[in-house]
């Protein structure tokens, strides 16, 4: 008897290392569909899960509210979104596959460009307000709260004044577009990071980098 306990002392330790395949996270690049916005400042979200997907060899399907994949990732799934609503009403799309899918605030991140932060800067962020957005905003606004984890891309602010606009839909300078490559590889591994090691640690090793 001795020996039958052990075994399933042993069993039980073992399933508690193992990821849980059930856990599910929703990972929402924001973006505009449409030819005319396409790898435009505005639509880094689109494109960080574009890459990833590339990468995986894993693709999008037209789904309600937006293109959406599955990938999976050390045990974990996740999500990802790429809302067909226009960036001004994310928080449709987000919410719908949120309670599609199950998923808690918690286990969601949306992915922004941020005008606020010097091109290529990567910053994850659990909670805060949505500093001007009109994606975050609309989010805040269905959901009811800004208690979810967020990756602000940095676009930088080198525009005349009145032009916002036209510079956060314009397109990539020459020199960004060398350098996009590798921030958007370091975006992904937030992703994963966010989804396996966790947000805080996810935190700790990437938002210095």
């Amino acid at each position: 008897m001795t020996n039958i306990f052990k075994i399933i002392k042993k069993a039980l330790r073992l399933a508690d290392q193992q990821p849980d395949n059930t856990v599910k996270y929703l990972v929402a690049g924001l973006g505009n569909i449409g030819k005319e916005y396409e790898h435009t400042r505005h639509n880094i979200g689109f494109d960080i899960l574009d890459s990833l997907a590339e990468k995986e060899g894993i693709e999008f399907d037209d789904r309600r509210y937006g293109s959406v994949a599955e990938y999976k990732f050390k045990g974990r799934n996740f999500v990802l979104l790429k809302p067909s609503t226009y960036v001004n009403l994310s928080g449709r799309a987000v919410n719908y596959w949120m309670k599609k899918e199950k998923i808690p605030a918690e286990r969601l991140l949306v992915i922004v460009d941020d005008l606020a932060l010097p091109f290529g800067t990567l910053r994850l962020r659990a909670r805060g307000s949505d500093a001007g957005h009109n994606g975050l905003k609309s989010i805040n606004q269905i959901l009811g709260h800004n208690q979810y984890a967020r990756l602000r891309f940095g676009i930088g602010d080198n525009f005349p004044r009145g032009r916002q606009v036209e510079y956060v839909l314009g397109k990539w300078s020459p020199e960004e577009q060398a350098s996009l490559p590798e921030r958007i590889d370091m975006a992904i591994d937030i992703i994963r990071g966010f989804g396996t090691i966790g947000l805080a640690q996810t935190m700790s090793r990437y938002n210095n980098r």
